[in-house]
C-alpha cells in the first residue's frame, strides 16, 4: 500500500459511488491504473465491500441500545452456539468479544423500547446468560463507517 493506495481510500469510504475516473483524477491517475489499485485492494481484502449507509430514523430502527452480557460459560462450545444465536437476530448489529466485567458487548437498533424488550425476550429464550445490563443511546454524537487511515502501513518507497 502506498499513499496513492490511502487516497483511494479515503474516497471510498467518504462516498463508494465515485466513479473511478473521478477517484483517479483526484489521485493523479488514468482510469485503468486506478481501478487496478481498486481490484487489488479489493482482492486483498482490504476493501471488504461496499454498502449504502442508510439512515436508521427513516427505516424505523431509530432506537441504538448497547447490550452488555456476562457469562459463566467460557468455553468454544458454549461461544460458537452464543455467536449462532446472535447472527440470527437482524436486530444486532455488531458483537464483540470483550476483555475485562463484560465478556460481550451488542449494538442492537430496534424502532423503540417495545421491540427490545421482544429482542431480548427471544434472546434469553435461546441461550443461557448470568447477567445482561442494556444501555439507550440518549443521542448519536459521532458516527463514522470510515476507518483511520494514517495507521495502514505503506511502503518504503513512498515513507
Amino acid at each position: 500500500m502506498d499513499k496513492i493506495d490511502r487516497k483511494i481510500l479515503a474516497l471510498l469510504q467518504k462516498d463508494a459511488t465515485t466513479p473511478v475516473a473521478e477517484i483517479g483524477r483526484k489521485v493523479g491517475l488514468s482510469t485503468t491504473p486506478c481501478w487496478r489499485r481498486i481490484q487489488k485492494m479489493e482482492e486483498d481484502g482490504i476493501i471488504k465491500g461496499r454498502v449504502a449507509v442508510l439512515d436508521p430514523a427513516k427505516i424505523n430502527a431509530g432506537v441504538t441500545v448497547f447490550v452488555s452480557i456476562r457469562t459463566n460459560e467460557h468455553n468454544d462450545a458454549w461461544m460458537r452456539k452464543f455467536a449462532g444465536v446472535v447472527e440470527d437476530f437482524t436486530e444486532v448489529v455488531e458483537f464483540y468479544r470483550m476483555s475485562g466485567e463484560v465478556d460481550y458487548l451488542l449494538r442492537v437498533v430496534v424502532p423503540d423500547i417495545a421491540a427490545y424488550d421482544s429482542f431480548y425476550k427471544k434472546l434469553i429464550s435461546k441461550i443461557n446468560l448470568t447477567d445482561v445490563s442494556s444501555s439507550f443511546a440518549m443521542g448519536q454524537i459521532k458516527y463514522t463507517t470510515a476507518l483511520p487511515l494514517e495507521f495502514a502501513i505503506v511502503s518504503d518507497d513512498d515513507k
